[in-house]
Parts: structure tokens; sequence; C-alpha cells
């Protein structure tokens, strides 16, 4: 069971603070390894820093009608509408695996409202093998609820500060690129009592039919993610890490170890590998081990050192 510090040292550990000491800085990112069991029969989840559970809310979700899941050039549109078990049935069918793994769990929360997701955090704070809170104020393929949330400074400061009353376990606000500046919304999570930011969520998108003219999305308009994405990701994070002094945890379109490192030299302290998942379910440990290699055997750099180096 881990559920608070890493005490072994290793060449790319980090800490994100508030007990999330990661033994190196590769998450998979929450959608894509729903609660961990499932992908554990194709990868061994011990290697990484942890993983990121798929959204929990207070009820159970049965998420959009299909089609939900449409490949795009270099991409992944997504429907999927958040759906999951709820809390209740989280708690009593998918903590007991997680507890018992050698990784840390960082919960996705999502609610329609403040008081949804401080219920959410309320009926989690006594259980057991949770590591901290990744609240999604994002939603592109859900209409008309958390997304406002995300895109509104005050309302990101407001629900930021009620849910840090709530826990004392890490707060990791999930920020969308679907903002004029992304900086202003993370400086509020940060202002709120956010102990990171995570970034970026899907970026809205569409696919179209030409010949029935219709969408091949039944929610017409998804979550972009994929490679497709990386250069949006990459900007958001450097432009959010020359504006608070929190940690970012950075995602987008990370198929490799050279993608990781390009994040890392932007400003992100660690990374979350999301639709890679479904292409190569071993992803994530191959990134780890690589990113600890190649800090193991660079002589004159270190993992906290090449953090933000870039250079213009």
């Amino acid at each position: 069971m881990l559920t608070t510090q890493l005490t072994e040292i290793r060449p790319a550990s980090i800490s994100l603070g508030r007990g999330l000491d990661l033994k190196n800085p590769v998450l998979l990112a929450s959608g894509t390894v729903s609660y961990g069991e499932e992908l554990s029969k194709l990868t061994d989840l011990s290697k990484l820093g942890g993983i990121v559970t798929k959204a929990i809310s207070l009820e159970v979700r049965e998420g959009n009608l299909p089609q939900r899941i449409v490949e795009t050039p270099a991409g992944m549109l997504n429907a999927i509408g958040l759906a999951n078990v709820g809390v209740e049935k989280f708690i009593e069918e998918k903590m007991p695996f997680l507890r018992a793994q050698q990784f840390h769990t960082v919960v996705n929360i999502v609610g329609k409202s403040v008081d949804d997701y401080c219920e959410v955090v309320r009926r989690l704070e006594d259980v057991e093998g949770i590591s901290g809170y990744e609240i999604n104020l994002s939603c592109p393929n859900v209409k008309g609820e958390c997304i406002i949330f995300g895109v509104d400074e005050r309302a990101t400061f407001e629900i930021t500060s009620e849910l840090r009353k709530c826990t004392n376990r890490h707060l990791m606000i999930k920020l969308t690129p679907n903002v004029t500046s992304i900086a202003t919304i993370a400086l509020a999570a940060e202002r709120g009592g956010a102990d990171s930011v995570s970034l970026i969520n899907t970026v809205v998108g569409m696919a179209v039919n030409y010949k029935t003219r219709k969408p091949m999305l039944k929610n017409v308009t998804g979550g972009l993610s994929g490679p497709a994405i990386k250069p949006i990701a990459l900007a958001k994070v450097w432009e959010v890490y020359n504006a608070v002094k929190i940690p970012i945890v950075g995602m987008g379109g990370i198929t490799n170890f050279e993608d990781a490192m390009e994040f890392f030299l932007v400003g992100a302290s660690a990374v979350q590998v999301g639709t890679m998942n479904f292409v190569s379910p071993n992803i994530g440990a191959t990134v780890a081990e690589q990113i600890e290699h190649y800090f193991s055997t660079e002589k004159g750099t270190t993992f906290k050192n090449f953090i933000g180096s870039f250079e213009i």
C-alpha cells in the first residue's frame, strides 16, 4: 500500500507537494486507464509514478449515447460523457485493488455544482489508498455542466477554495485550453489553494460525414486528444509555468520519451500519458524507465534542474 511518501530516492523522483511524492514523473491520464485493474493485465503499473482514475461523480453516470469515439488524423475525438460507477461503487468495488498497489492513486472528480464536488471529496476523505484529487473543471464532451468552472477565473477560485476546506490531500486542478488566458485560470487555482495544476484537457473538436451530412459523434462535438494537440499543450504549459509557482503536470499528445522530455523542458514537473495507452498499453512504463535511465546516466544534469530549463 502506498498512500503518503516514497522514501526511496531515484534519479527522476519528484515531489508535487502535500504527500504526492512520485518515484518517477509519469502518471497515466484519467479516462484512459479506467480504474487501473483492467490495464494491470497488460502492463506493470508498479513502474509508474501513479495513475489518475476515470472521473468519479456523486451518482452513477451512463454517459453519452454512441457513437462516442472517432479516430482523427493524429488523434482521437471522444464524447464519452464522463460515464462512471459513482463514488459509492468506486469505494466498494474499485478501491480494494488500488489500495494494494505500489503507485500513487489520484482520483479524478467531476460534478455539476460546487456542492457536488465537495460531497464526493468528503465521501473519499476517510478512504485509505488515495494520494490526492484531480479536479476536472473542463469537460468538452458534456453539455452544460462543469465547463463553466474551468473557463471562469472567479468560478475556478471559488471551487478550489471550497475544496481546499474539504481536504488535506493533494489538490490538483485540471485546466482546459479552451480559454482566452489559461495562465489567468491557473493563477486563480493557485490563489484558491491548489497544490498543482494539470494541463491540458482535450481541445474542443468535431468530425462530420459529408455523405450523410451528419456529425460522426452523437454529441456533435467532443474532446480532441493525441499527438495532434501536443504543440498546443506545450505552449499552454510554458504559459502557465511563467505565471504560477505551484507544480505543473503536463499532458497532451505524449507518445514517447522525447515528448515527455519536451514537457519537462518547458516547465512540467510531471506528465500524464493518455491517448497512447489505447495504442500501446505499456507506453507509460516504457517512458518512465527511459526517463530514469536518462537522468541516471546523463552527467551534469539532474531532473529537477532540467525542469523549465528552456532557453529562448
